[in-house]
């Protein structure tokens, strides 16, 4: 993800802070001062605040390590001002193993709210949780109730959140899947406007949360219609067949001029036949202002570059495609390059497919 740092690589899984959770921490510190003007109250406060955060970081830890043992891997886990995000490659095609990933998280803040609640009763304190609450009550009784809140907020059935995969993946069990995806589609906008409701009368992070379940909620919902669409469908029929390739020698002048001359953005990169990496356009501007033109393909290439055959279907090559920064596949035939595929592409072979059915119905 853009305007994000790298803060850690734990458990083979780099965790990531996005640019905008520090206005958040600044955001927090400005409410803190403005209350008490102490700048013990503003620690106090960030520190409760980070805290929380690194909560959100073992939540996230708990879908990814679950998504594992199902054979997904995490490609980042990126901290933002909501909360946090495990990009995994993919869903699990089981709907008992998709309940599972999605109810890991919340689970995970169950347990630190229980450790927290076991530590303070064994400590003298924690007696009773009347009065007790996110703002009110000790450090570690706040970092508790953080976490509760936390846990049932994720399980609203509120789809993509939490509880809308967990609902998706339990009508699963009882309907198609893209049948079950749109109903918790449709339940989690519905949320959506609950939240913007609510948040118009007075929060405004709510109306953030609501626009960001509305996007998700059809996203998701438009992506799994696509797979559908595209099952049975082998990739030599949308592949691009008309596209440029680079060798390594080749210098990053000759690949900027290839990008201006047509619409191709990523370049597979050629040696004695055989594919030896991708050139995508983020890495070759990136590489352009650091090397300049006369620096080479081969020195600034992705040289773990998937591939597809092109026995494969159209469905799982999309799969893999949205797993990776890299937003072109080449298609290969017994090892030698025959083709691309772009997520463009596949759009348009779907859009095509679309108006050729219509006209199928029109003349019938």
């Amino acid at each position: 993800m853009s305007w994000s740092w790298r803060l850690a690589r734990i458990a083979g899984i780099d965790v990531y802070v996005h640019v905008t959770f520090f206005v958040v921490v600044a955001w927090i510190a400005l409410l803190y001062w403005n209350e008490s003007r102490s700048v013990a109250a503003v620690v106090n406060g960030i520190a409760f605040l980070l805290t929380l955060f690194v909560c959100v970081v073992f939540h996230e830890y708990g879908h990814a390590l679950t998504a594992r043992r199902y054979g997904i891997r995490t490609r980042d886990i990126t901290l933002l001002p909501i909360g946090g995000v495990a990009r995994l490659e993919r869903m699990p095609d089981e709907p008992i193993e998709e309940l599972k990933v999605a109810l890991a998280g919340p689970a995970v803040n169950v347990v630190i709210a229980l450790l927290l609640f076991g530590w303070l009763r064994a400590s003298g304190g924690g007696e009773t949780v009347e009065g007790v609450g996110v703002t009110t009550g000790t450090f570690a009784e706040r970092v508790m109730m953080a976490n509760v809140f936390l846990a049932a907020f994720n399980l609203l059935p509120a789809f993509p959140m939490d509880g809308g995969r967990a609902l998706r993946a339990f009508l699963a069990t009882r309907m198609e899947y893209t049948r079950a995806t749109q109903r918790a589609a449709f339940i989690g906008q519905g949320m959506a406007v609950l939240f913007a409701f609510v948040g118009l009368q007075g929060n405004p992070m709510l109306i953030f949360i609501a626009l960001f379940v509305w996007i998700g909620a059809g996203q998701e919902a438009s992506m799994v219609q696509m797979k559908s669409a595209l099952a049975g469908i082998p990739v030599r029929r949308a592949m691009l067949t008309d596209f440029r390739a680079l060798a390594p020698a080749s210098t990053l002048g000759d690949a900027a001029d290839l990008v201006l001359a047509g619409s191709q953005q990523d370049f597979p990169v050629v040696a004695d036949g055989r594919i030896t990496g991708m050139l995508t356009r983020s890495d070759l501007l990136a590489a352009l202002a650091k090397g300049g033109r006369d620096a080479t393909v081969g020195e600034h290439m992705k040289r773990e570059c998937a591939t597809a055959d092109v026995s494969e279907m159209l469905e799982a090559v999309l799969a893999r495609l949205q797993g990776r920064d890299c937003h072109s596949m080449p298609v290969t035939e017994r090892g030698a390059l025959i083709g691309l595929v772009t997520m463009d592409n596949v759009g348009e072979f779907l859009m095509i497919q679309a108006a050729e059915r219509r006209q199928e119905r029109t003349r019938s």
